[in-house]
């Protein structure tokens, strides 16, 4: 597999700017530090529903996730980064059914199987961080998908759904990957 180049961060749907909405600017800021590499925090299309339909597409052809791209996936972008299924995604704030009877089963999204051997086999590396206070997926979920899939789950206790300002645990499982020192 080639070096990594670039890292895309898809946002959770709702989060309003992605430049300024949580940690997703400044893990931006943190990561073009490293020299010679670049990470894209583009505003998705369609960012309230978030359909599949829609962000799959705008993944591939704006974003152009491809094979030397990490894929920074929050929320309802964590399961956009499943289901496109990138070689190397750290996954956060993940759910794959907890609320497909919500108001996100519409989105596309849970129409069908997930693929783990699938997903297993385009990304060889997936880090995924979790935490038990999370008001919206149920921590047996976030662990079953770490199971399912063999990630290198970063558990929390005190995170919620991640919607912190800075996120350093992330810089630092970034920086390891491309053997950046810290």
């Amino acid at each position: 597999m080639a070096s990594p180049s670039k890292a895309v961060i898809v946002p959770g749907n709702g989060g309003g700017d992605v430049t300024t909405h949580g940690w997703y600017g400044w893990v931006k800021k943190e990561l073009e530090k490293i020299p010679g590499f670049q990470c894209l925090a583009k505003n998705m299309p369609d960012p309230i529903t978030a359909r599949e339909s829609i962000w799959l597409p705008f993944m591939e052809t704006e974003l152009h996730c491809d094979e030397k791209t990490i894929i920074i996936g929050h929320s309802s972008g964590a399961i956009a980064a499943m289901r496109c299924s990138a070689p190397l995604c750290p996954y956060v704030g993940h759910y794959p059914w907890a609320l497909k009877d919500h108001f996100f089963f519409p989105i596309g999204y849970f129409t069908r199987p997930w693929q783990w051997e699938k997903i297993k086999a385009n990304c060889p590396y997936i880090v995924q961080f979790g935490s038990t206070d999370d008001p919206f997926l149920p921590w047996k979920e976030q662990q079953e998908v770490a199971d399912r899939l063999e990630t290198k789950l970063h558990k929390f206790t005190d995170c919620g759904h991640f919607q912190n300002t800075e996120f350093h645990e992330l810089i630092t499982v970034v920086k390891s990957l491309l053997k950046v020192p810290a």
